[in-house]
């Protein structure tokens, strides 16, 4: 109860800080929308985290998420500013896909879908500062389709069918404001920097804050969307007060299977990205430790590759 409390009142005080910066702020922000929209160049993004690609027809846990945005970036002096939108779907499953839904139980993930859309703003400087926040807004549970996703993937791709999705969780709204906000970037070289990064969500489907720094090396573009080659390497540690894909929605009820989340979650991403200015793409494997309490990192953590293709045209 007193861990609940605390979530109130933080929630509480973050709505009041939120209201009032958002009266202060809401001209000055409807004007740079404006400004950006109708000046700023258009860049896509299609991105796919998916266990399957691994190749190793292993699929569990963070089985897939696919998701694609829009926005429209206006360089200015020696920053840009960013406004979009994007859409997307990500679905977890037991360990072993095969079990039978009455064989799904704790400690194993339960299986569970989110799907949302939201809108998101972000401010870049040159010398690599930055400042990214928006709102994602969706469903969890049977609403959000994950079923019905990895069953037809699965029958195009040949693998097998899932057959826990009866006992995913329960249907519920969700909303997620978050935030990143990387406050410098260190260049000891001109083919090597690193830029540390400081990020939260919170709502009813994730509730969470960490830090992490990422490595790049090579030839390193100023902007992410600017022509470049580099390998980089991404390590990040979270802090978990709040998981509806393991807990159910914070506001549903007899959610036929729920473990405990595990309060501190690792990953580590190393990967390769390329761009000549119009086109992008970027491939890299992620690792990332158990999230449930109960199993060790060797029974839970994940691998999954992580697909992004960029276009601006």
């Amino acid at each position: 109860m007193a861990f609940m409390s605390s979530r109130v009142a933080l929630g509480m005080c973050f709505m009041t800080v939120s209201t009032f910066a958002a009266a202060a702020g809401a001209s000055s922000l409807l004007d740079d929308y404006k400004r950006v929209t109708e000046q700023g160049r258009v860049i896509n993004h299609f991105d796919i985290d998916n266990d399957s690609l691994l190749l190793n027809r292993d699929d569990g846990f963070y089985s897939s998420g696919v998701r694609y945005s829009r926005a429209h970036v206006l360089r200015e002096g020696s920053g840009e500013t960013e406004f979009g939108w994007r859409f997307g779907q990500q679905f977890y499953t037991a360990s072993d896909i095969k079990l039978p839904p009455q064989l799904v139980g704790p400690p194993d993930h339960p299986y569970a879908a989110w799907l949302y859309f939201g809108f998101f703003k972000e401010a870049r400087q040159e010398e690599g500062s930055s400042l990214r926040y928006g709102l994602d807004i969706g469903c969890l549970g049977p609403c959000a389709g994950g079923r019905w996703t990895q069953t037809k993937l699965h029958q195009l791709l040949n693998q097998p069918v899932p057959q826990g999705w009866s006992r995913q969780m329960r249907n519920e709204w969700g909303a997620i404001l978050y935030a990143d906000w990387a406050p410098v970037r260190w260049k000891p070289a001109s083919w090597l920097d690193a830029t540390p990064v400081i990020h939260g969500r919170f709502g009813n489907i994730h509730t969470d804050a960490g830090a992490g720094i990422t490595l790049r090396a090579g030839q390193l573009p100023n902007f992410a969307n600017d022509a470049g080659l580099h390998a980089y390497l991404r390590l990040d540690a979270t802090g978990v007060a709040y998981n509806a894909t393991l807990q159910g929605g914070y506001f549903s009820s007899n959610n036929p299977h729920t473990v405990k989340p595990k309060r501190a979650v690792g990953e580590a991403e190393l990967g390769v990205a390329w761009s000549d200015g119009k086109y992008g793409a970027t491939a890299a494997i992620v690792r990332r430790s158990t999230e449930i309490d109960a199993l060790s990192n060797a029974r839970g953590a994940q691998n999954f590759v992580r697909l992004l293709f960029t276009y601006a045209p």
